[in-house]
């Protein structure tokens, strides 16, 4: 959540010609709502249910060669995602410390990842518009989301390094430094 996966996976895509998937553009598309509507109405069991099936959609239409797959920060917590994430992909891991996950997610706003938005109202990030038109969180809102991002990777850095073939640090690197890592140079 927050590393850059859609943006790197475009990237490589782009750079080796190959598909591109974002699993959470599929899940949106194939069910004609947003992520976020989907953990409203179906909460998080019922987001993972569907994300699963869409999983084993994607992976089942792979007809060879390579596509790059981008997971949600989530989909490794469930267990038949991980094992087929292992078992039919090769798993590329974009570590990143907090700091670098903190920046990336102010910079990029909250309003589409559903595990952010479940930070209290007395917590909840007030957001301003930044000239170059992002939304920025203030430094207070940031402690809370730091709290957050901190209580997400300890539930799942175990995961994702258990999962992952690859790890790549991708702390000070932009999005075409980390896809030359991926493609090799």
């Amino acid at each position: 959540m927050g590393c850059g996966k859609s943006s790197v996976g475009r990237e490589i895509a782009s750079r080796l010609g190959c598909p591109f998937t974002d699993l959470d553009e599929f899940i949106e598309k194939q069910q004609g709502r947003t992520v976020a509507s989907i953990f409203s109405t179906e909460g998080e069991a019922g987001f993972r249910a569907i994300e699963l099936e869409a999983l084993m959609e994607v992976i089942s239409s792979y007809d060879g060669g390579t596509m790059y797959l981008s997971l949600g920060g989530g989909t490794l917590t469930t267990p038949a995602a991980r094992t087929i994430i292992a078992s039919s992909t090769r798993c590329i891991y974009l570590r990143a410390s907090v700091d670098t996950l903190v920046e990336n997610l102010t910079l990029t706003g909250l309003t589409t990842r559903p595990l952010l938005s479940g930070i209290s109202s007395s917590q909840r990030p007030a957001v301003s518009s930044s000239p170059g038109g992002h939304t920025a969180l203030s430094a207070v809102d940031k402690a809370a989301l730091r709290r957050r991002v901190e209580a997400l990777l300890s539930e799942r850095s175990d995961l994702y390094e258990e999962t992952a073939d690859v790890i790549i640090d991708i702390d000070s690197l932009t999005t075409a430094e980390i896809a030359s890592v991926v493609c090799g140079g």
